[in-house]
């Protein structure tokens, strides 16, 4: 089998790339292999209400599959270059703007929403100050909550404008590659591919084995951060007044105790806790639905410390899952904790959590986190939520519920050119499981850009 372009995995990565390629050139041969499933075959048994715990489901429906671990997210669309990825470090910044606003208009154009929650209003400016006050830094930005439910709509409407032009295999891993005279050959499952253009966009999922691939060509990476920490849980009318005027609020704090920095991450007003599967591990996540009907009464939050390694450790992705295999070896998954209990420096049960006056959204196992996080992450925690309760009071009350743990992969980054192309002519590299972004606005606009790229090329 030929084509002019391949794309590994189904992200909101590739499917842009696809997108665009047969945008700028209708007829193009255009593949994507996918090792998940096409979108409405995709499902979690968590998430169906089908279990109560992880199935291990193989490939893990939250992480693979058209829309990648997008898919399954609450769709927080990020108007922004101030986070979300590195694309700046190829691109100028008002490129990569320009790509993110047509990213956006596309998704406009298949039922994304036009309300934008931006921190230039009053009261945005208001609650950065008060922020400011206690240390806390609210990142300047504007995003769109698209919803977990509405999210998915609009990636059925993209594959279903796509699926007669781009030829998409799913159930089908992409075992190697390797570069040929002609372009590249990629081994799946018995078969072969050949194909004048290569994009990679492996996905979170996917990124320890692109990892391995690139080692194997000899191609030079450079390691990229690992973020760890853990998901809270706390009634929503404790972060309303940021919520409402600020969805998606990014807070940034240095810590006193050793000077490292804890950002929020993924906030889901009246949302969920979920888990998901990432090669084998589980670790815990949120989403929310924008439906009022569908909400809870519990809004949640990710708290995040970045780790940078240095020569000689090249191995972030793997310290970050040994951290997650702790928590799955105490809790058999998730565990969750009541802050309380994490202060005084005791265990959760089923009876201390049962009787807290937050209900959890999933259903995970009492424990105790100082067992599976380092005490560094966990102190800059503790650190953190404190912080947090001087501009929401209510954060560090003893019933406020610590899942984890929480890992952020990013796979090792490759040496690109400003088009995003490796050192082999006519591969590149796109999305979070390349290293260069984290976030949907970011990794669908380096799948535009590549599209553009081969287009001049062809």
């Amino acid at each position: 089998m030929k084509y002019d372009v391949a794309i590994i995995g189904a992200g909101t990565a590739g499917i842009f790339a696809a997108c665009e390629l047969i945008r700028q050139r209708p007829g193009l041969s255009v593949v994507v292999m996918e090792q998940g499933a096409e979108l409405r075959s995709r499902e979690c048994p968590i998430v169906a209400g089908k279990a109560k715990a992880c199935a291990g489901c193989k490939p893990c429906s939250i992480m693979s599959g058209f829309g990648g671990a997008g898919a399954f997210s609450d769709g927080k669309f990020n108007l922004t270059t101030a986070f979300g990825g590195w694309l700046t470090r190829y691109l100028p910044d008002d490129e990569v703007m320009d790509l993110i606003r047509y990213v956006d208009a596309i998704n406009v154009s298949f039922g994304a929403t036009e309300e934008v929650y931006s921190t230039e209003s009053a009261e945005a400016r208001k609650l950065a100050h008060h922020a400011l006050e206690h240390d806390l830094h609210l990142l300047q930005a504007s995003v769109k909550h698209l919803g977990t439910e509405n999210n998915r709509e609009i990636l059925k409407r993209l594959y279903d404008s796509l699926r007669n032009t781009v030829e998409f295999r799913f159930h089908t891993k992409v075992d190697a590659f390797e570069q040929t005279k002609e372009g590249y050959r990629l081994y799946t499952d018995g078969e072969v591919s050949d194909c004048r253009f290569l994009i990679a966009g492996p996905g979170r999922s996917g990124a320890e084995w692109f990892a391995e691939q690139c080692m194997g060509l000899g191609l030079s990476l450079i390691n990229n951060q690992v973020d760890i920490g853990i998901r809270v849980e706390l009634p929503a009318i404790v972060m309303e007044h940021i919520t409402s005027v600020m969805y998606e609020s990014k807070l940034l704090y240095r810590t006193k105790k050793y000077g490292d920095t804890v950002r929020t991450f993924c906030m889901n007003p009246y949302g969920y806790v979920v888990s998901e599967n990432v090669d084998g591990l589980i670790t815990v996540n949120g989403h929310s639905y924008t439906d009022p009907a569908r909400r809870s009464e519990n809004t949640n939050f990710a708290l995040l410390v970045s780790n940078r390694f240095t020569q000689p450790f090249n191995q972030p992705y793997r310290y970050g899952k040994h951290i997650a295999s702790l928590s799955n070896m105490l809790g058999g998954g998730v565990m969750v904790q009541r802050f309380g209990d994490l202060i005084k420096g005791v265990r959760t049960n089923e009876h201390r959590l049962s009787q807290s006056f937050v209900t959890p959204t999933l259903a995970a196992t009492p424990g105790d986190l100082s067992l599976a996080l380092p005490k560094r992450h966990l102190d800059n925690i503790i650190e953190m939520i404190y912080a947090l309760d001087n501009i929401a009071p209510g954060a560090a009350n003893d019933d406020t519920l610590l899942y984890g743990v929480e890992v952020k992969f990013y796979s090792s980054t490759l040496d690109l050119s400003p088009d995003l192309e490796t050192v082999f002519p006519g591969m590149f590299a796109v999305g979070d499981g390349a290293g260069i972004t984290r976030g949907l606005a970011q990794a669908s606009a380096s799948g535009v850009k590549v599209a553009r790229v081969i287009s001049g090329k062809l």
